[in-house]
């Protein structure tokens, strides 16, 4: 992995670097780059099996993909795949995944108004207390 310093590097090599490209207000293609296309492949097809799974890119799919386009997530979880393989292969480490409910564990609060924003609009009125410790 010397030949890359890094793992943004590596994105832009395999063609998964996110584009933003926007000037006077106006958008320009932001279309992904022509990487790789066995690396491409690859991923991509990893990426599109990560959505039914139940760890930390699953559930990075399922924040995503409400905001982005289907092709957009794919490529960002490319992205972010990439970019835990080059932290492995650089650094000799073991994957460790942060778990399906990484983002209800970094702002509780957060899913907890989720929750009573989706029972109110269902048309319930809900109070949520906390378990006192033993």
């Amino acid at each position: 992995m010397s030949r890359f310093p890094t793992a943004a590097h590596l994105a832009s090599w395999a063609g998964v670097c996110p584009g933003h490209h926007e000037s006077a207000g106006r958008r320009k293609s932001s279309a992904r780059r022509h990487g790789n296309r066995y690396l491409g492949a690859a991923l991509g097809t990893a990426a599109r099996s990560i959505a039914r799974s139940d760890n930390y890119l699953g559930a990075r799919y399922r924040r995503l993909s409400r905001r982005l386009k289907p092709n957009q997530v794919n490529v960002a979880i490319q992205h972010s795949m990439i970019t835990a393989i080059w932290h492995m292969l650089t650094n000799d480490l073991d994957y460790q995944d942060l778990g399906g409910d990484y983002f209800l564990r970094r702002n509780p609060e957060q899913a907890l108004r989720g929750l009573i924003r989706q029972a109110n609009t269902l048309g319930y009125t809900v109070r949520f207390d906390p378990i006192q410790a033993a």
